[in-house]
């Protein structure tokens, strides 16, 4: 058995109470995780395309306020 099919093994028996604290904990740790790996992709530069197409979209007319 992997460790994967371990751990969906140990979530399915955790209780309610547990797993409700399970699932506060791992949204934390995902959003920390998705936080770092941002960063790093801004850092890297890998967002400038992203952006500049989002400017000249702007500035084409292509945007809304809301």
């Amino acid at each position: 058995m992997g460790k994967v099919e371990h751990i969906e093994q140990q979530v399915t028996a955790l209780a309610p109470d547990e797993l409700a604290s399970f699932r506060m904990w791992f949204a934390s740790f995902d959003a920390d995780a998705w936080d770092k790996q941002i960063a790093k992709d801004a850092a890297d530069g890998r967002l400038e395309v992203l952006a500049q197409a989002a400017l000249d979209e702007h500035r084409n007319g292509q945007t809304r306020t809301l």
